[in-house]
């Protein structure tokens, strides 16, 4: 099944000869040797490249075993390397090379050779990407199939893929399986045999059922703010089992650091300030989250805002949850001070959007409860309820823009409507 993913495929072409690594990371199995071997050298093809000039290694295939000692692996490249014309290094799976960092930073010695690499997310993340290249590494992080990807490649109704989309994500392989029961099975035992095992290995860890039991409470508390200590509490009155803090927080750490999760934080739009604890985590495939609790708790607003979330993150916004400080008169008369959730503040250079996540919006209290916290934001950056029954987009009388999902998802315009 080909699928076009443009987006990134624009990002690797915007970003040729830039005298930088290239370095594509994500979470397991979402594509990034597809887009490396199949669109961007389909690219360079196309482009006039020789196929001469473009030196592609798959370091995870076994008949590659011996290019995964770093000097071999540097006098084969050298040795393909026939002119001066600018020759494409494509390398899979680099962490499998000794020294894969001296062997990168040696090619960027080298004005003719224009380096691409991916790696897994066991042993190559962005933290790592940071610390090794200094400025001189560039990275284009992949994520999972977005729905119109997905609908794209299934085709059929909007919303029986949608359904779809919001049981069992966007992973490639997904797609291609017909089966509800191939999906689900494929998503669980990718968990249990590939992420699980990735963060264990690469933590030196030996507690996977405390892991486990953590991404379980995570996963159960999408959309809900979580506090190491909140979590820790729960652990100790839910399951009898003593975890501290400090050990759920570095947890999650390593959960971010797998690209299993993403954790949103507070800011605050009036004192404009953050507000690191709580926070919330979302996670980076729903359906992963999904297979994680045995498909236990599919609540579809949670789903939806998770969905939300990760459709803002790869156009490109940085994300926040919002919070609006109030006065709020009590039931006595009296006013005091309380905080409005707006879910979503997405920032992109100088443009803003204040965001709902509203799967009903059934009677007037229901509308207010989501228009509220928009109301009490005084700038004029504009204000987007994001319904899953919403029919046409229109405006409120507020002048809030009310959307719904499908044509938000469906159009990567749609906030600029």
């Amino acid at each position: 099944m080909m699928i076009p993913r443009n987006l990134y495929l624009r990002k690797l072409i915007d970003r040729k000869h830039n005298t930088m690594i290239k370095i594509v990371t994500g979470i397991r199995r979402c594509g990034k040797s597809y887009l490396l071997f199949r669109l961007f050298r389909g690219h360079l093809l196309e482009s006039g490249v020789g196929d001469d000039h473009i030196i592609g290694i798959a370091l995870d295939d076994r008949q590659n075993l011996p290019l995964r000692d770093p000097d071999t692996l540097l006098d084969y490249i050298y040795s393909r390397v026939k002119d001066s014309g600018m020759h494409y290094i494509l390398l899979d799976e680099i962490q499998f090379v000794n020294d894969f960092e001296g062997v990168l930073n040696s090619f960027l010695h080298h004005d003719n050779l224009d380096v691409y690499v991916t790696g897994s997310n066991s042993r190559f993340l962005s933290t790592d990407v940071i610390t090794e290249f200094r400025g001189r590494g560039d990275e284009v992080h992949l994520f999972p199939l977005s729905f119109n990807e997905y609908f794209s490649a299934v085709g059929g109704e909007k919303l029986d893929a949608w359904r779809e989309y919001l049981t069992y994500g966007g992973l490639p392989m997904v797609a291609s399986i017909r089966k509800h029961e191939g999906k689900a099975e494929y998503l669980q035992r990718l968990f249990q045999e590939v992420y699980l095992k990735d963060i264990l290995e690469r933590n030196r860890l030996y507690h996977s059922e405390e892991m486990q039991e953590l991404l379980c409470v995570l996963a159960s508390s999408v959309g809900s703010l979580c506090s190491p200590r909140k979590i820790a509490d729960t652990f100790k009155s839910a399951k009898q089992v003593s975890l501290s803090p400090n050990t759920i927080a570095t947890y999650g750490r390593y959960f971010e650091n797998a690209f299993l999760l993403h954790r949103a934080r507070r800011y605050d739009i009036k004192g404009r300030h953050y507000i690191d604890s709580p926070c919330k985590f979302y996670f980076e495939d729903i359906g992963l989250r999904n297979a994680l609790l045995n498909y236990r708790q599919m609540e579809e607003n949670h789903l939806m805002e998770n969905i939300i979330y990760n459709e803002l993150r790869l156009r490109g916004y940085s994300v926040d949850v919002g919070i609006v400080p109030v006065q709020a008169k009590q039931p006595d008369g009296k006013y005091s001070r309380t905080r409005l959730e707006v879910d979503f503040v997405a920032n992109q250079g100088s443009k803003r959007f204040y965001i709902q996540s509203a799967f009903r919006m059934y009677d007037d209290e229901k509308i207010e409860q989501e228009n509220r916290p928009l109301r009490h934001i005084d700038d004029s950056f504009k204000k987007i309820v994001i319904a899953g029954d919403s029919g046409l987009l229109w405006r409120n009388n507020d002048g809030h823009v009310i959307m719904n999902i499908l044509d938000f998802l469906l159009n990567p315009d749609s906030l600029d409507l």
